[in-house]
């Protein structure tokens, strides 16, 4: 089997990934007889775009295969006097989990330059991957198959702004990336969160979303009057032209004994607290909250504090 490493492409050979993908399509499609593969002889894929194996996931699979058997057969190729996965590698694992010898297996014609926009394809057709997989799918493709944000979106028959939308997820802090991994949050909230540049900022909403469940309407607003400090507050009635002012002059880094601060005050109202400070010294300290319920609870913690 021909090998390729960080400086090559399976889809070196001289093909357009447009051109593979239809004949990737055909492969998927193809129907074929069922063969029984021993699990010694069989490879994984090196162009597997899924990366996460969910262990209780891998275990309830396991457990239903050992009383019922593997009922949907994995997808493989011939490679040499091995076989390699195309498709199907959750299911070859808990398989192999739960002691079979043999699986039951589809043997299809594949070359190199096909496998990964085959594993690609099979996998977002039973939606196998997660977020983060999917938008390092995309990059993928457009690094090894050397495509635009478009090309992709036309192979695999999704809008441009869907794809770029994925790949800003990668833009994440990597504990949000993994959040996404575990959906602790959704695409959703990360989407509003990336309306952030500040990558602590965006930790801090991200365990605020964890933590209280808040829903992506609810960090948008988060968000919004992150991003807005000075017209959240001429809705209390203050002068736009002097708020304005501290502006043109440019903001400073805060000391860092002020950035302690600002976390602290941020963990103790269970808000991401702002600061925003002048060349001259002057700032204001900014509490967003999401609804009525939230600011209730910045309240009390105020009332405590008097006390």
């Amino acid at each position: 089997m021909a090998k390729f490493g960080l400086g090559s492409s399976p889809l070196s050979k001289g093909h357009g990934i447009n051109s593979l993908i239809p004949e990737a399509r055909k492969v998927v499609e193809a129907k074929t007889s069922i063969n029984e593969i021993k699990i010694e002889d069989i490879e994984v894929n090196p162009w597997q775009p899924r990366t996460h194996f969910d262990e209780e996931e891998l275990n309830e699979l396991s457990e239903s295969i050992k009383k019922h058997g593997l009922i949907q057969p994995i997808t493989l190729r011939k490679n040499g006097e091995k076989y390699q996965i195309i498709a199907g590698e959750r299911r070859f694992r808990a398989s192999k989990q739960a002691g079979l010898t043999v699986v039951p297996a589809y043997i299809r014609e594949v070359e190199d330059d096909q496998m990964l926009v085959l594993a690609l394809l099979e996998n977002l057709k039973r939606s196998d991957l997660n977020p983060i997989e999917e938008a390092q799918s995309y990059l993928r493709l457009m690094e090894e198959g050397q495509l635009t944000q478009e090309g992709v979106a036309e192979s695999i028959g999704k809008s441009r702004s869907f794809v770029a939308n994925y790949l800003r997820l990668l833009n994440l802090p990597d504990e949000m990336q993994e959040g996404l991994r575990d959906k602790r949050i959704t695409v959703g909230h990360a989407r509003a969160i990336l309306g952030i540049d500040d990558k602590e900022m965006q930790i801090e909403i991200y365990h605020q979303v964890v933590e209280n469940n808040y829903s992506v309407r609810q960090v948008e607003e988060l968000v919004y009057q992150y991003n807005n400090p000075v017209k959240a507050e001429d809705t209390e009635g203050e002068n736009k032209e002097e708020e304005k002012k501290p502006a043109k002059k440019g903001k400073r880094t805060l000391d860092p004994i002020y950035e302690d601060m600002r976390t602290n005050l941020s963990k103790m109202f269970g808000a991401p607290v702002r600061f925003d400070c002048n060349s001259n010294g002057k700032g204001k300290i900014t509490i967003p909250f999401a609804s009525s319920e939230e600011l209730e609870r910045i309240m009390a913690v105020l009332d405590n504090n008097r006390q």
